[in-house]
């Protein structure tokens, strides 16, 4: 069974653990091209890295985003194609990822990835597969699986399996 963390984006962060926490696979995913053919293509290559038997956390939507439209697009494309497949996900808000690496909601993505560092000891150059991780790391402790902290089950509880 794996754990797998996705931040859609045109740069999909991709992040799959395995149920020792050990990580399997991190990356970011985009495609180049024009849209819809680019959305599409993306959106595929993103739902194909997931197994039947992953248990699955996305991020929730940013409605603060200049490119909400875009990635609207991105993350329903994503959600329509793991519900095609009968695969179910656990949706987290922003927030709830950012507070559940010890960071406040609002916290800067530098802030998350020196928080990240400090609690799992991983990195990344790419902010959306930090992100990723952390979703993965969710999508574990959902399972009961780690040692996690008071604060992180009170962001558990806000977590929302689709």
């Amino acid at each position: 069974m794996r754990f797998v963390g996705i931040d859609p984006s045109t740069q999909t962060g991709f992040v799959a653990l395995s149920s020792d926490g050990k990580l399997l696979e991190a990356k970011e995913i985009q495609k180049d091209g024009e849209d819809p053919a680019r959305m599409s293509s993306l959106i595929q290559a993103v739902v194909e890295e997931v197994q039947a038997s992953d248990i699955v956390a996305i991020e929730g939507f940013g409605f603060a985003s200049q490119r909400g439209f875009l990635l609207g697009g991105i993350g329903w494309g994503i959600r329509i194609e793991l519900h095609r497949r009968g695969i179910s996900y656990l949706e987290v808000a922003p927030s709830a990822l950012k507070k559940f690496t010890g960071a406040k909601g609002n916290a800067s993505k530098e802030k998350i990835a020196v928080e990240v560092y400090k609690r799992w000891g991983f990195e990344h150059d790419s902010n959306n597969v930090t992100d990723a991780y952390v979703l993965a790391q969710i999508a574990r402790a959902a399972k009961g699986l780690g040692t996690i902290t008071r604060f992180q089950k009170d962001i558990l509880v806000k977590v929302k399996e689709v």
